[in-house]
């Protein structure tokens, strides 16, 4: 398997536990190559800050994701990135709302979004309205896949970050119906624990070239 690509890890403090200041030990233990990196003082505290620090790592393994809060009076943030976060629950604004709209459709960055801040009903609607926009939903779970691939089904332009699909076959059931490509490897650590994303990888009854592709990127990244 060639080196992974993980496209959800984050950086930083977090107020409810004590975590490793730098995730490069741990990505060389799991043999990941590179990693797209949200700092956490944008998600539990101030997006501006946290970009700012997020931006000040300067290394090529950690790529940057900073974090949009859209606001009516302010530029469109020019960030060269390939992705950007949304927050829409845990920072009060409408994802289909006419401001995040307009925002939206001036970036050409991957939106990656956690599934507890919207619904599907949400994001379908915001795909509709905006079909280029490439969107990442991260931290599925398991326990919503009827609804999750009944999305994936109306939105083409919607991918999935499988780290938390970690129920029998469930991959390999999304595998089947919307390809490989649609589907990214990512952790969530180390909030969440990046150990049992890699042993789903490592034990997918998939052919080897969809294991790498989801391994790598999917077609997303």
């Amino acid at each position: 398997m060639p080196k992974l690509i993980d496209a959800h890890r984050l950086i930083g403090p977090v107020p409810f536990d004590d975590l490793p200041e730098d995730p490069r030990p741990e990505m060389d233990r799991l043999g990941v190559e590179r990693a797209y990196v949200t700092h956490t003082l944008s998600l539990y505290s101030d997006a501006h800050a946290g970009n700012q620090a997020l931006f000040a790592l300067d290394d090529p393994r950690l790529v940057p994701v900073p974090v949009v809060v859209p606001e009516a009076f302010a530029p469109i943030p020019s960030w060269q990135v390939a992705m950007v976060r949304l927050c829409p629950e845990r920072h009060r604004f409408d994802l289909t709302g006419p401001v995040a709209l307009r925002w939206l459709a001036a970036t050409d960055a991957v939106v990656a979004v956690d599934l507890e801040e919207t619904s599907p009903a949400q994001l379908l609607a915001l795909t509709t309205r905006l079909p280029e926009l490439r969107v990442l939903l991260l931290n599925p779970g398991y326990r919503r896949l009827r609804a999750i691939a009944e999305l994936m089904s109306e939105a083409p332009n919607i991918w999935l970050e499988i780290g938390t699909v970690n129920t029998q076959r469930a991959v390999e059931w999304l595998a089947e119906r919307f390809g490989a490509r649609r589907l990214v490897w990512g952790t969530g650590a180390p909030v969440l624990d990046d150990c049992g994303p890699r042993f789903l990888l490592d034990h997918l009854e998939l052919p080897e070239k969809d294991v790498e592709l989801i391994a790598t990127g999917g077609d997303l990244l």
